[in-house]
């Protein structure tokens, strides 16, 4: 078990492994900029802003780090490179320190009435059916009653994918099939949730963004059936990225955003991308916590985020 922020031997080893692509496009670009230099200056500071940026940790963001950067070689006149890892390093924990980022170590649910009552929600493609699967699964693992709805009716596919899910871990799946109403689905998930006295209820929801009023008024008519049972439901909107698509991730989460109240954040793919500091940039730009990232096939490859660890992960040689 985890203790005191500090990942097991193998959830640690994963991460470093899903973080290689990353690390590798990060640290070969930083190595070429300070190539035969011994002081960090301005040349370097405006390399590194360009390495930044194309690792797609995004300008607003990679601006704040130069800046904090910039500061520091001020303050100690004379910065040898050798000290620039360690120093952007302590940049961007501290960045992320400052953001709603909470330090978590282990998939717990808050304490409070049953069930506890995620809504999930991200375009098609982002890995948000097999998210769901995974969090049920680790759940379960730990002695947690799941009930999972599917709620995304727009594809059969979907619904299809989170039955097999529901198979596969033993957990039940509430559907009632394809082009059928979602926010039916969710009041009977949620029904079946307090009945039984589920500790978790998920529900899945349609990945599209084709007209912003018509999410928005999908899931307003699914927040509402579900306060008939729970009032204070969804007690957590978690929205699902694609860390491989860089800058597309950070459209995605504004539009949600301006859809509805996102309150959590997975991020998925980033064993298969060197965009890995997409994690960095949108935590900053959205103040929304990023709770889970994926960082590979396996259940237990879906991960609690830990700043702390990520960051030592990524600057870890």
């Amino acid at each position: 078990m985890a203790l005191f922020g500090l990942f097991s031997k193998d959830k640690k080893e994963n991460l470093d492994k899903g973080l290689e692509k990353t690390k590798e496009n990060l640290f070969s670009k930083i190595g070429r900029a300070v190539a035969g230099k011994s002081k960090v200056d301005d040349e370097i500071l405006d390399e590194l802003e360009e390495i930044l940026i194309t690792s797609d940790v995004g300008v607003d963001t990679t601006v704040k780090i130069i800046e904090r950067i910039e500061e520091r070689v001020a303050r100690d006149k004379y910065m040898n490179t050798d000290e620039l890892d360690r120093i952007l390093r302590d940049e961007i924990a501290a960045l992320l320190s400052e953001n709603n980022t909470q330090d978590l170590i282990d998939f717990q649910l808050p304490d409070g009435p049953k069930p506890y009552v995620i809504l999930v929600v991200g375009v098609n493609g982002v890995g948000k059916t097999t998210t769901i699967g995974k969090l049920a699964a680790q759940f379960k693992n730990k002695g947690k009653s799941v009930i999972l709805g599917a709620a995304d009716t727009f594809r059969a596919a979907a619904v299809d994918q989170l039955k097999l899910w529901g198979e596969r871990i033993d957990v039940p799946v509430v559907a009632h099939g394809m082009n059928t109403d979602p926010s039916a689905v969710a009041y009977d998930a949620v029904k079946e949730g307090v009945e039984k006295q589920a500790d978790l209820v998920i529900i899945d929801t349609a990945g599209r963004l084709h007209t912003k009023v018509n999410l928005m008024n999908e899931l307003s008519k699914i927040k509402r059936v579900m306060q008939k049972f729970i009032p204070e439901a969804p007690h957590e909107i978690l929205l699902v990225l694609d860390g491989s698509t860089g800058q597309n991730a950070f459209l995605q989460a504004k539009e949600f955003t301006k859809a509805t109240e996102v309150t959590a954040l997975a991020i998925t793919k980033l064993d298969g991308t060197a965009k890995g500091g997409v994690v960095i940039g949108i935590s900053d730009q959205f103040k929304i916590p990023v709770k889970y990232i994926g960082v590979g096939e396996k259940v237990e490859d879906l991960q609690i985020f830990n700043k702390v660890e990520f960051v030592n992960s990524l600057f870890s040689k």
